[in-house]
């Protein structure tokens, strides 16, 4: 069902956020995100000069490489189109601040307080957030365990996206439809240690 009909607009800005995830020879995996926004109108830019319709004002990269268990081993970010070059473009570096951080354990609570602010670009902070959803993503059913294998596991575990979601959550009709095992399934409190 799409959104409901708007009043009639004009289009003033677009913002495309694009990512997708590899599996690299070696095992790892690269997410890798995109965000471009373009503006249907020339821009006039602070520093001088003009940006034409439909060219970027902004084009930044940031790329992630993590292991089977979410660790970001490697990062790099760039910034091909920038509206203050020489300025925006130089900080691709601090994105290196992301290694050692996990995807699923408080990441972007952490991305913020070492890359918020000035401390890094706001739009490449941004994007940031879509990493970990991405990864997910791709893991299912090749990482993570997605289909319910049947009552005889030694060790069960509930498919990893049940419980996840609005429609996934135990109580629900999909679990009891799809997934009947789980059903009303009550994971047992996590112990710190």
């Amino acid at each position: 069902m799409p959104l409901s009909p708007p009043v009639n607009r004009a289009l003033r800005h677009r913002r495309a956020i694009t990512a997708e995830a590899y599996l690299r020879e070696d095992g790892l995996w690269d997410i890798e995100a995109r965000l471009t926004d373009t503006k249907p109108r020339d821009i006039p830019l602070a520093g001088g000069g003009v940006r034409p319709q439909g060219e970027p004002l902004h084009d930044l990269w940031l790329r992630v490489t993590i292991d089977l268990r979410m660790n970001i081993v490697d990062a790099e970010a760039c910034s091909d189109w920038v509206p203050y070059p020489t300025h925006c473009d130089t900080i691709g570096p601090a994105y290196r601040k992301l290694i050692g951080l996990n995807l699923m354990r408080g990441f972007r609570k952490a991305v913020r307080e070492r890359l918020g602010s000035v401390e890094g670009c706001t739009h490449l902070t941004e994007l940031a957030g879509v990493l970990p959803t991405t990864a997910i993503q791709a893991f299912a059913g090749d990482v993570f365990k997605t289909r319910d294998d049947g009552a005889n596991d030694s060790n069960p575990e509930p498919p990893y996206q049940l419980h996840g979601c609005h429609a996934l959550h135990f109580e629900g009709e999909v679990v009891r439809q799809f997934y009947p095992r789980w059903y009303g399934y009550q994971p047992k409190p996590r112990t710190s240690g």
